[in-house]
């Protein structure tokens, strides 16, 4: 092979080799770094632009279970109020269905069941008013019910995403309303509201008088049974929120392996690759080496 000392092909070829090495030796060491074999577009457009996507939905997840999060608060306030209006046999609905039962007894001191009845009243109504999260209170209303909707999912199909909501009728669990009474304890049916019913001045000897308070019986139980099922109700919306936000707390998690499978680099294969990569540097610096000193070897020949 002849030798020239324009172009020592050699030195090229060994120099060609360095750099690819060097090339790929960078590579490696980006992925240890910042631990991803995906990190830009260049790396691959593909996996890139799958993962950014992904990362995007993982986001709109995160807000998803923050407002499941304050949906269910919201939802236990007013779950917590409703049920303690239902009451036991010590307060609430069931203990003045029981004093009203009571005071059909010929005979007995109505004024001071009357005294039982009205703490009641006054508990529940306090119950109501303070049934209040984060400014929402759904038992006590000052205006028009309408509708409110919590956001429970997200998904996106294609390019199209789509939020999923609960619908819920506040009016099904508004106990007071002042605009016009139209609360399951403030709206009037019959001659009171269950909010102002007074037996003090019924009388055993006045048939009219019980008939009066056999419409509240019938009236109190009647409410009972409507909040008994506005709480039931709750009961089923807080359960599914709290199963929404066990699913997507998982989703999250799912996506989050998911874009690690696209994008992130094997840090056994990597570490075990920069190792492969140095030593091969190594001998490659060493064979330009060589290949520069054959040039040095001509100038023995004029001596």
């Amino acid at each position: 092979m002849s030798s020239s000392l324009l172009t020592n092909s050699s030195a090229m070829t060994a120099l060609q080799t360095l750099r690819g090495i060097s090339s790929q030796l960078a590579t490696t060491q980006n992925r240890i770094s910042t631990g991803m074999r995906v990190s830009t577009a260049s790396d691959n457009a593909a996996y890139w632009s799958i993962a950014t996507s992904m990362r995007a939905d993982n986001a709109a997840l995160s807000a998803v279970s923050d407002s499941l999060g304050l949906s269910a608060a919201t939802v236990d306030t007013e779950y917590t109020a409703l049920t303690s209006v239902v009451g036991d046999k010590t307060g609430g609905l069931t203990k003045l269905q029981a004093l009203l039962v009571e005071a059909k007894t010929a005979g007995i001191d109505r004024v001071k069941i009357q005294a039982d009845i009205t703490q009641i009243q006054q508990q529940m109504k306090a119950t109501a008013d303070a049934a209040t999260f984060n400014g929402v209170n759904w038992l006590s209303a000052t205006a028009a019910t309408g509708t409110v909707d919590l956001v429970s999912s997200f998904s996106r199909v294609g390019g199209t995403p789509t939020v999923g909501t609960i619908t819920l009728t506040i009016a099904n669990y508004t106990l007071y309303n002042t605009a016009g009474n139209t609360g399951i304890l403030d709206k009037v049916s019959g001659t009171a509201s269950i909010d102002t019913i007074d037996i003090s001045a019924l009388q055993d000897n006045v048939p009219a008088d019980m008939t009066t308070l056999d419409g509240y019986i019938a009236q109190v139980t009647t409410v009972l049974n409507s909040v008994a099922s506005a709480a039931a109700d709750l009961g089923a919306v807080k359960n599914r929120i709290s199963t929404n936000a066990e699913f997507v707390k998982t989703l999250m998690d799912s996506v989050d392996r998911g874009i690690g499978q696209l994008v992130d680099a094997d840090m056994n294969a990597e570490s075990t690759r920069l190792q492969a990569l140095q030593t091969q540097q190594q001998l490659g610096v060493q064979a330009l080496s060589i290949a520069n000193q054959n040039s040095q070897s001509i100038l023995s020949l004029f001596k």
